[in-house]
């Protein structure tokens, strides 16, 4: 940990930023797989569906910015290269897909499992008395859900 004149105590920090880091991998690892469905996608809903993963991967882009910087701020270091995401991510490997239903599927199992880790992170910043990062988390929660609905949208009429 690096000095700082932040106010929490380091042993809280070491701990909130170990959970950062940890959401970083698996924030990191849904950006390459939003993007991973929108270059892969094919089917009658191409269009519709290739900028929607692409907007899903850019609001996951900001997730990894916010979080790493959050991570630096307590005095911590953020792992973000794509080599340590993808040894310390716990979601499941993107399916070899190209069908848009089948992409939609995959990438609404991801963001589901994103945001249950976040909410977790929510309630772990906030026993560590961290009000800030149980706030970004809380940010990321909210905007999470609101990917999730879009794109189980091009499904939940089939049900």
């Amino acid at each position: 940990m690096h000095r700082t004149k932040n106010d929490l105590p380091e042993a809280a920090r070491t701990k909130v930023v170990e959970l950062l880091d940890a959401r970083l991998a698996e924030t990191l690892d849904l950006y390459t797989q939003a993007k991973q469905a929108h270059w892969n996608v094919k089917g009658p809903n191409f269009i519709a569906l290739h900028e929607l993963f692409d907007k899903v991967a850019g609001a996951a882009l900001e997730y990894v910015d916010e979080v790493a910087e959050r991570a630096v701020q307590l005095g911590g270091v953020a792992h973000g290269t794509a080599r340590m995401a993808a040894g310390r991510s716990t979601l499941a490997e993107y399916p070899d897909v190209a069908d848009g239903r089948a992409h939609v599927e995959a990438l609404a199992a991801r963001l589901a499992a994103y945001g249950k880790l976040v909410r977790n992170a929510i309630d772990e910043s906030g026993k560590l008395g961290d009000a800030d990062t149980a706030d970004l988390f809380t940010e990321i929660s909210r905007g999470v859900d609101k990917w999730l609905w879009f794109v189980e949208a091009h499904v939940q009429a089939e049900r």
